[in-house]
C-alpha cells in the first residue's frame, strides 16, 4: 500500500521508517537536497527531493492510500498546497503536528516577524536570530550591526546572509541540534540581549534556547506558531496503522 509523506521534521523521518517496517511503500517528498540528506536511507522508503508544482504534487499522490503532511509547523504555504493536492486527488490527508514547548517567563510573543522587528526597533542591544535564512528579509529593519544570525551551513544560506548585508563575523553557520551550553556560549560571545526564535518544540531545541537565554539574561522573542488542525505523532501513527490494516 502506497503512502506519501511530505517531510521536513524529525517526526516525519521517524514515521517514514515505521510505516516502511509495517509494509507500506513510502514516498517521502522533501524540498531540498539537504532534506534528502537528513532523511537518510531506509528500506521501503523512496525519497524525492525538490519543490513540487501543484500538478507534480498531484501526480505523486495518485494511487496513494494516504498522505501524511509532516512539514515544518511554520511552513504554511506548503501545507496549503498539500491540502489542495489531496482534495483534488481524493487522497486522505493527515497533518502531523509537533507539540509546542511552554514559553519561558518574560518571553515576548509576536504573530509575525514584522511585529518582532517593530518591537526590536524600540530596544538596544545585540540580537541573535535563529529563525533561518528564509526569514532574513523580514528582519531587514533591524540594524545589521546589532544582528547575529545562525543558519544552516549551506551555500544558499550564506548567499541569503550576503544579500541581507550580514557581516561574516556575525554569521554562525552550523547544523543542530544545539545544547544549552553551546547556545549559552554563543549568546555570551556576541553579548546577545535578544534571542529571536520560532517555537519549534522539543525537536527544534526550543528548551535549550530558552534555558541559555535565561542563563545570560537575554529576552526570548518568539514568533507565534500558526494555528492549524492536526494530530500528534502517536495519533497519526494509530490512524496510519488502521489504514494499513495493522493492529
Amino acid at each position: 500500500m502506497k503512502v506519501v509523506l511530505f517531510g521536513g521534521t524529525t517526526e516525519g523521518r521517524t514515521l517514514s521508517g515505521v510505516l516502511a517496517a509495517l509494509g507500506a511503500q513510502v514516498t517521502v517528498c522533501v524540498a531540498t537536497d539537504y532534506g534528502r540528506q537528513e532523511q537518510g536511507t531506509c528500506a521501503g522508503v523512496v525519497v524525492r527531493a525538490g519543490r513540487l508544482e501543484a500538478a507534480e504534487m498531484e501526480e505523486v499522490l495518485r494511487g496513494a492510500a494516504l498522505c501524511v503532511d509532516a512539514t515544518h509547523p511554520y511552513a504554511m504555504r506548503a501545507g496549503e498546497n498539500i491540502a489542495a493536492a489531496c482534495a483534488h486527488t481524493g487522497v486522505p490527508r493527515l497533518r502531523l503536528l509537533r507539540r509546542e514547548s511552554p514559553l519561558p517567563a518574560g518571553a515576548a510573543v509576536f504573530s509575525s516577524a514584522q511585529e518582532a522587528v517593530a518591537h526590536l526597533g524600540q530596544t538596544e542591544g545585540n540580537v541573535f536570530l535563529t529563525t533561518g535564512a528564509k526569514e532574513l528579509p523580514a528582519f531587514a529593519g533591524v540594524d545589521v550591526q546589532r544582528l547575529y544570525v545562525r543558519v544552516l551551513p549551506l551555500r544558499e544560506s550564506l548567499e541569503a546572509c550576503a544579500a541581507a548585508g550580514i557581516p561574516g563575523s556575525h554569521i554562525v553557520a552550523m547544523q543542530g541540534p544545539f545544547s544549552q551550553a553551546l547556545n549559552e556560549a554563543l549568546l555570551r560571545q556576541f553579548a546577545i540581549r535578544f534571542l529571536v526564535t520560532k517555537n519549534g518544540g522539543a525537536a527544534g531545541g526550543f528548551s535549550e534556547k530558552a534555558a541559555a537565554a535565561n542563563a545570560v539574561g537575554a529576552q526570548m522573542i518568539v514568533l507565534r506558531r500558526p494555528r492549524e488542525d492536526g494530530a500528534d505523532y502517536e495519533a497519526v501513527l494509530r490512524r496510519c496503522r488502521e489504514v494499513l490494516g495493522c493492529r
